[in-house]
């Protein structure tokens, strides 16, 4: 959780101190905007790349290592003279992200029941949650007072002190991979794996439309003030908190019938802040329900690939990761049509709502193969006592 925190609030801080950045960098902010992206298309590209790469690593070696260069990342972010070594040092810090997330799942569920994978995958992403609540506005506030190398050094310890605890108290869980890096690829290949991807990129997507342009929604549809924005994306932050606990949870017990109870409900949200967005106490209630209601689809979402993937599950997870990353782009791209055309900014809500729904389509859909396969005869067999 740590780790998760630290590694994570090094992709979110950049936001909250770009102009800094910008300027002890001579670079313009656009420029320094690129670092977003450079970090964002490491994580597409790099997760799935030297996650096949390093399949049969060791699992608590490999920890270590993926830490240390996001260390070593960092403190080359804080340290960078001119622009170039700070956009090469995000794309190194970006590479190992997904990956170190993937291992991180796999040997955290390694160490509980079956039944416990999602929230324990809730937990891990409980850093992430901090990092949205604490680590960008702690990281913000440094940059402010000390400068934004600061910021970057924080990080970088933030890290080093994760790294220390992995090497003390994280058990060397074996790692069963024997296969090579092409053999890992062909995990990709198995439908069920397919679709729980395709679940997490469509059942996400519609959210992160909304996210992506929640200032404006807020300021231009709900009316509030810019300065209620960074307090309403700690209510979000909160929200999301509490829902991922509580998804990770429900997966638990029963992980398709809550996801598609989660995202229907999640659908139905955003029809209601579309329907009610333009009042400033409706609207926020219905922020906090959004963050939670958008985060406690991810323990199930994750908790799918890795029990679809049982032969390279780390290399679906980071392939997930990455999908997620790639759903957000082209979230952020289908919200600036959406705004740019006749609909307006407000017909976010409904279009993200329809995404939402083929997100519950394509989750009925993997559950509906799920039961079929479950009971289908094996060959040979009698289909009438094999059914019953």
């Amino acid at each position: 959780m740590l780790c998760v925190f630290g590694i994570t609030t090094g992709e979110f801080v950049v936001a909250g101190i770009l102009p800094d950045v910008a300027d002890g960098l001579d670079v313009s902010i656009p420029a320094a905007g690129l670092l977003v992206t450079a970090y964002a298309i490491g994580m597409i590209f790099g997760g799935p790349v030297v996650t096949a790469l390093t399949a049969r690593y060791p699992r608590k070696k490999l920890l270590l290592v993926l830490l240390a260069i996001a260390v070593l990342g960092n403190l080359a972010s804080a340290l960078a003279p001119v622009y170039g070594v700070a956009f090469v040092a995000r794309v190194v810090t970006a590479l190992v992200t997904s990956t170190f997330f993937a291992n991180a799942i796999v040997i955290a569920t390694s160490t509980v029941p079956p039944e416990k994978a999602a929230s324990t995958v809730a937990k891990l992403i409980l850093g992430m949650n901090l990092a949205m609540i604490l680590g960008a506005p702690l990281g913000t506030l440094i940059g402010n007072s000390f400068g934004w190398r600061a910021t970057f050094v924080a990080i970088a310890l933030t890290c080093a002190v994760g790294l220390l605890m992995v090497a003390r108290f994280v058990p060397d869980v074996t790692n069963e991979t024997s296969t090579s890096a092409f053999g890992e690829l062909r995990v990709l290949r198995n439908s069920p794996v397919q679709l729980a991807i395709l679940v997490t990129v469509v059942g996400n997507a519609g959210l992160l439309i909304v996210f992506t342009y929640f200032s404006p929604l807020l300021t231009d549809v709900s009316g509030f003030s810019d300065s209620a924005v960074p307090i309403l994306l700690l209510v979000y932050g909160v929200g999301a908190t509490a829902g991922n606990l509580a998804g990770g949870w429900l997966a638990d017990r029963a992980l398709m019938p809550s996801l598609v109870g989660l995202l229907t409900t999640l659908a139905v949200a955003l029809l209601g802040m579309w329907a009610v967005g333009a009042g400033l106490v409706a609207s926020a209630i219905m922020v906090f329900l959004l963050g939670a209601l958008g985060f406690s689809i991810v323990p199930g979402t994750q908790a799918r690939v890795l029990g679809t993937a049982s032969t390279a599950p780390t290399l679906a997870l980071a392939v997930n990761s990455s999908a997620y990353q790639l759903a957000a782009a082209l979230a952020s791209w289908l919200g600036g049509r959406i705004i740019d055309s006749d609909l307006g900014l407000r017909a976010i809500y409904p279009v993200a709502a329809g995404i939402t729904v083929l997100g519950i389509l394509t989750c009925l859909f993997a559950w509906h193969r799920d039961r079929r396969t479950a009971v289908a005869p094996e060959p040979g067999t009698n289909p009438e006592v094999s059914v019953a």
